[in-house]
C-alpha cells in the first residue's frame, strides 16, 4: 500500500470549535533568546555607563591648543577664549597634517582672531602694539624679555596676519582683488623675519577648507531658511496630519469611493506635475545658457542653477510621466482585483472603527525609538571620546625623536628637547594603550548591532500588538459585542509577557542582516578608489543580495509575529504556518494583498502630493495672493523637501496600522476560508461583502 504524499506546504487549518481568536491561555515562547535579549540589553546599559565615566564630549564641541585644554569651555579660565589661533598657519600645508590631523605649530586658545598685520619685530618697539601683541602669545611673556628669547621658547608668533574665524578656528582673511590672492586687502606681508612674501604662499595653509568653507556656507543659508520657515513647516505638517486622519475616518464610511477618488487624484497630480513640467522646459529652451547639459553643469551648491536648466525639467517630466503610465497600466491589469482589495479595505476601516486607539499607537513606537536612537548617539558620541590627551614631537627639522609620545610639562629639560633644540610637544590626538581603549572599536561595533536588536524589537512589538488587537476583531463572532475591552492594551500585555524572546529573536535575525549591510557599505566605501572592478562588481551583488534578504526577511517576520499574536506559539513555528499559509494561497497573496498596499500607497502619494503642490507656490512666491506672506529665503526648496518628507512620515505613520490590519485580517480570512466552509457548525466570519465577492455565503442565510 503506497503512502500518501505530505502536502508540499503542509495541512490546511481544520475546524476547531474552541477557537474563538486570539488564544488568551498562552505560555512564554523562545525563552532562551528572551534571557539572551535581557543580558545583551544589560550589557548595552553596561556599555553606556562606562562610555559615560570615559568620555568627554567637550572634545567634540570645543577646539584644543597646543596643551590639551578646551577653548570656550564653560566655568575655565579659557571661557571667553573661544578661538583657537595658529602660530604659523603656514605650517598647516604639511603633508603630515593630512596623516596626523595636527598642524606642527603651536596653538593657543584667543578671545578673537588678529585683525591686522604686525610683527613681532615690529610690535616689540612699542608699548601699545606689544599690548595687543600680547593677546596671541602666551602667559608671562613682557617687554622686558628679548626677541630671540621669545621667539626660541614659542612664546609668541613672529607675526599676525588679519584671520576671520571659521568653526572657532582663526583662518587668514583670504580674498581675490583683480585675480590676485590677498589677504587683508594687501597682496604681500611680512612674515616676521624680514622675508615679504605673496598671500598666496598662504593658501596651501588652508586650501584644505575651501570646500569644508562652501559647504559651511551652504549650511548656514539652510539654517537661516529653518529659522525663516519653521512656523509654516509646522503649518504644513499639520495640514498633512488632519488630512491623513480624515482620510482614514473618510474610508470606514466611503471606501469605494475614496478609493477611486484618490486613484483619479493621484493620476491627475501626476498629470499636472507632468503638464508644468512641460511649460517651465518650454519656456526655458528658448532661452541663452538654459540648454546647458546636467553634465556640462556638475555639482552646484546652489541647487536654484539647476531648476533654470530645461534638461531638468525635461528628467522630470519624463520620471513623471514613467510612473503615470505604470499606474494606469497597472490599475488596467488589476481592475477586478481593485474590488476585493476594497472590501478589504472597507474591513480594516470597521475594525480600525472599532478601536480608534490603534490609530494613535505609532505614537508609542516612536517615542521608543526616539529613545534607542538618542541612546545609540550619546553613547557612540562618549564612546568616540574616551581617548585621553596624546603629545607629540613636532619638528621643522630632521630629528630621530620625531613624531614620539612626550610629557608638556618636563619637555623643556627633557633629553628629548636638547637633541633636538627646534622641536615642540604639542598635543596631538585622542588615544590610549590601555585595554579600555584597545576594544573600543569592539564597543563601538556593540553599540551599532544593540542599535538595531532594539530598534528591530521596537517595530516587531508594534507589529505583534496591533496583529493582537486585529485578530481579535475578526474572530469577534458578533461585532463589537465579542471583541474584547482594550484590546490594544491587551494585545501589548500579552506581547511583552509572553513573546518577548520571539520578538527578540525576528529582531535579532534581522539585526545580523543589517549589520552585514553597514559592513558592506564600509567596504563599497573604502573600495571607492579601487581599480578591481571584479571586486566592486562581487561587492555590489552582495550589497543587492542582502538588500532583498532584508526585504524577504522583513515580509516573513511580519506574517510571524501575525500568528504568534493568534496562536502563541514560537518564532519558528509561526514563520512557517504563515509561509505555508501564504504559499497555499499564493495567488490571492500576489493579488488581492499588494493591490490593497499599493492602494494604501496612492493614499500616502496624494496625501504627500496634496501638501507637497501647496507647499511649492507657497513658498517660491508662484502665487500672488503668497507673496507678502511666504518668507524671503535662499533656497525655498528646503522647506518644500522637509514639509514633503515631513508629510509622508506622518501619513505612513498613520497608514502603517491601515497596513497591519490588512495584513492580519488578510491572513485571518484565508484561515477562515480553511478553517469553515459555511455550514451552520462551521459559518464564515469574513463580512457579507467579502463572502459576495467570493461567492461565499453562510447557509444559514436565506437565500437572495
Amino acid at each position: 500500500m503506497e503512502m500518501e504524499e505530505k502536502p508540499k506546504f503542509g495541512e490546511p487549518r481544520k475546524y476547531d470549535p474552541t477557537f474563538k481568536g486570539p488564544i488568551q491561555n498562552r505560555g512564554c515562547t523562545d525563552i532562551v533568546c528572551c534571557i539572551l535579549f535581557i543580558i545583551a540589553v544589560l550589557g548595552y546599559i553596561a556599555v553606556g555607563i562606562l562610555a559615560w565615566s570615559q568620555g568627554d564630549p567637550r572634545k567634540v564641541i570645543y577646539p584644543t591648543d597646543s596643551r590639551g585644554q578646551f577653548c570656550g569651555q564653560t566655568g575655565t579660565p579659557l571661557e571667553n577664549k573661544r578661538q583657537l589661533f595658529y602660530f604659523n598657519i603656514m605650517k598647516c600645508a604639511s603633508p603630515m597634517v593630512l596623516l596626523e590631523f595636527q598642524c606642527p605649530t603651536t596653538q593657543l586658545c584667543v578671545e578673537k582672531c588678529p585683525e591686522k598685520f604686525m610683527t613681532l619685530l615690529n610690535a616689540h618697539a612699542n608699548q601699545k602694539d606689544f599690548d595687543y601683541y600680547k593677546n596671541f602669545c602666551q602667559e608671562g611673556v613682557n617687554r622686558k624679555m628679548g626677541l630671540p628669547e621669545i621667539l626660541s621658547k614659542r612664546l609668541c608668533p613672529a607675526m599676525l596676519t588679519p584671520s576671520k574665524p571659521f568653526t572657532r578656528r582663526c583662518f587668514p582673511a583670504l580674498g581675490q582683488k583683480g585675480g590676485i590672492i590677498t589677504v587683508g586687502n594687501s597682496s604681500r606681508f611680512d612674515d616676521g623675519s624680514g622675508k615679504i612674501r605673496d598671500a598666496k604662499d598662504l593658501v596651501d595653509g588652508v586650501k584644505n577648507a575651501t570646500v569644508v568653507i562652501e559647504a559651511r556656507q551652504t549650511v548656514m543659508k539652510i539654517f537661516e531658511d529653518y529659522t525663516q520657515s519653521w512656523y509654516w513647516i509646522l503649518l504644513g505638517l499639520g495640514i498633512a496630519m488632519i488630512l491623513s486622519l480624515l482620510f482614514i475616518i473618510l474610508l470606514r464610511f466611503l471606501a469605494a469611493i475614496m478609493v477611486w477618488v484618490m486613484i483619479a487624484l493621484v493620476i491627475l497630480v501626476i498629470g499636472y506635475g507632468i503638464f508644468h513640467c512641460y511649460m517651465e522646459y518650454a519656456a526655458l529652451k528658448g532661452q541663452p545658457g538654459a540648454n546647458v547639459t546636467l553634465q556640462e553643469l556638475g555639482f552646484q551648491t546652489d541647487f536654484s542653477v539647476y531648476l533654470q536648466i530645461s534638461q531638468t525639467w525635461l528628467a522630470f517630466m519624463i520620471i513623471l510621466a514613467i510612473v503615470e503610465v505604470i499606474i494606469i497600466l497597472l490599475l488596467i491589469f488589476l481592475r477586478k482585483r481593485i474590488l476585493l482589495a476594497i472590501a478589504l479595505i472597507k474591513e480594516s476601516s470597521r475594525a480600525i472603527g472599532y478601536m480608534m486607539s490603534s490609530l494613535f499607537y505609532p505614537l508609542i513606537t516612536f517615542i521608543l525609538l526616539a529613545l534607542v536612537i538618542a541612546y545609540w548617539a550619546v553613547t557612540a558620541v562618549f564612546l568616540s571620546t574616551s581617548n585621553k590627551a596624546i603629545y607629540k614631537i613636532f619638528n621643522e627639522t630632521d630629528c630621530e625623536h620625531s613624531r614620539k609620545t612626550c610629557d608638556p610639562a618636563n619637555f623643556s629639560t627633557s633629553p628629548m628637547s636638547a637633541q633636538c633644540p627646534d622641536s615642540e610637544c604639542l598635543f596631538a590626538f585622542y588615544g590610549g594603550e590601555t585595554p579600555y581603549h584597545k576594544y573600543l572599536i569592539a564597543l563601538q561595533f556593540y553599540n551599532v548591532f544593540l542599535f538595531f536588536w532594539c530598534a528591530n524589537f521596537v517595530t516587531a512589538l508594534g507589529q505583534m500588538t496591533l496583529a493582537g488587537a486585529f485578530a481579535s476583531y475578526y474572530w469577534a463572532f458578533v461585532k463589537p459585542d465579542d471583541i474584547p475591552s482594550l484590546p490594544v492594551f491587551s494585545a501589548l500585555g500579552r506581547s511583552l509577557r509572553y513573546h518577548t524572546g520571539t520578538l527578540a529573536f525576528g529582531a535579532f535575525i534581522l539585526s545580523v542582516i543589517q549589520i552585514i549591510r553597514v559592513l558592506l557599505e564600509y567596504l563599497d566605501h573604502k573600495l571607492n578608489g579601487a581599480q578591481n572592478k571584479c571586486a566592486r562588481f562581487l561587492l555590489c551583488c552582495l550589497k543587492c543580495c542582502f538588500w532583498c534578504l532584508e526585504k524577504c526577511v522583513k515580509f516573513l517576520n511580519r506574517n510571524a509575529y501575525i500568528m504568534v499574536a493568534i496562536y502563541g506559539k514560537n518564532f519558528c513555528v509561526s514563520a512557517r504556518d504563515a509561509f505555508f499559509l501564504l504559499m497555499r494561497n499564493i495567488i490571492r497573496v500576489a493579488v488581492v494583498d499588494k493591490v490593497t498596499d499599493f492602494l494604501l500607497f496612492l493614499g500616502k502619494l496624494l496625501i504627500v502630493g496634496l501638501v507637497g503642490v501647496f507647499a511649492f507656490f507657497f513658498f517660491s512666491g508662484r502665487v500672488k495672493a503668497f507673496e507678502d506672506t511666504a518668507p524671503t529665503l535662499n533656497y525655498y526648496w528646503v522647506p518644500i523637501l522637509t514639509v514633503i518628507i515631513g508629510s509622508y512620515l506622518i501619513a505612513h505613520g498613520f497608514f502603517s496600522v491601515y497596513n497591519m490590519c490588512v495584513d492580519t485580517l488578510f491572513l485571518c480570512f484565508l484561515e477562515d476560508l480553511e478553517r469553515n466552509d459555511g455550514s451552520p457548525e462551521r459559518p464564515y466570519l469574513m463580512s457579507e461583502s467579502l463572502r459576495k465577492l467570493l461567492n461565499k455565503k453562510n447557509k444559514t442565510e436565506p437565500a437572495h
